[in-house]
């Protein structure tokens, strides 16, 4: 749905953008994050048609938006950091004036009508924008974003300034969104974008440093990987298979004993994934695993770590 491929956006011999590739599938959400500075923005306004590239390519649904703006555009509803409202409208005559101005062709009562539902403002419709609170503010935005039902929609830090309980109902949405549109989302919220997204691609420095799925976002750092395992057996044996076993590079008890088992912190070598090798090792000496977590990075950490990396 959302094609990158080498995109460059560069002031004179300064890059805010440079050689960055990556795809948005139907129906995904994506998470797109970076520091401060990282170029985050501008991709974000070139993929909207409001900068042009030094070079590369930007498509929507396979519309180049340089080459034809108008037709990918209609393609995309954007929510930039500042939402886009005129403050001495009522939200009903903001929202038809949105309409027009985007051609929209379906039936106008019923669609604003149905847009006022999904995000909840219908009780405010007849309200002047600058009597609103915040939280409503971001949702007439998101309100003007979904005018003429389109495929993609882009959320340029849709949560900044909101309380708790605003930001959990702005998620929640985006969550609901994502059912029926293609989302990119970039937010500095980190337990969001895990909350939310379906997918995180990092950018720093003008380039992507990280496209992982949530998941699989540990496999974009480098580092031993730690596991705390809950083994039923004699504890000394198995701490010394445990430090014999290839691939592990640390092992220790931790002390906390559950009936006939041990906790163990086990650390293998980097980007080793020990769990099966453990496993198969564990039942063949007939010591039962009866409990495995993983001790990963949260996201934070993750983050952080990606962007000193590249540094």
């Amino acid at each position: 749905m959302i094609e990158i491929t080498n995109l460059v956006k560069r002031y004179g011999v300064n890059y805010a953008v440079n050689d960055i590739s990556f795809t948005v599938e139907d129906g995904e959400i994506v998470g797109f994050l970076g520091p401060n500075g990282a170029g985050k923005t501008t991709t974000m306004n070139i993929l909207t048609g409001y900068l042009s590239a030094s070079s590369g390519t930007a498509k929507i649904a396979g519309i180049d938006i340089l080459e034809n703006p108008l037709a990918a555009k209609s393609k995309i509803g954007f929510l930039p950091e500042q939402p886009p409202l005129y403050l001495d409208m009522t939200v009903s005559e903001y929202l038809n004036f949105v309409y027009q101005l985007k051609h929209c062709t379906l039936n106008r009562k019923k669609h604003i009508a149905e847009i006022c539902d999904v995000v909840k403002i219908t009780d405010v419709s007849a309200r002047l924008i600058k009597h609103l609170s915040k939280g409503y503010r971001q949702r007439v935005g998101i309100a003007q974003a979904l005018i003429g039902n389109p495929e993609v929609l882009i959320f340029d830090e849709p949560t900044v300034g909101l309380d708790p309980k605003q930001i959990i109902e702005i998620r929640n949405l985006i969550r609901a969104l994502g059912k029926n549109h293609t989302i990119i989302l970039s937010t500095h919220i980190l337990p969001e974008v895990q909350a939310v997204c379906d997918r995180i691609v990092v950018i720093n420095k003008g380039k992507i440093v990280a496209n992982e799925k949530t998941e699989d976002i540990q496999n974009a750092t480098t580092g031993p990987r730690k596991l705390i395992a809950k083994i039923c057996g004699p504890e000394n044996d198995i701490l010394k298979a445990l430090k014999e076993k290839q691939g592990i590079i640390y092992a220790e008890i931790l002390g906390e004993r559950d009936s006939d088992s041990f906790s163990y912190l086990i650390e293998s070598e980097e980007s080793v994934d020990i769990r099966k090798p453990l496993f198969h090792m564990l039942a063949e000496k007939n010591w039962p695993l009866i409990g495995l977590e993983s001790m990963g990075a949260n996201l934070e950490d993750i983050f952080i770590s990606l962007v000193k990396e590249k540094q």
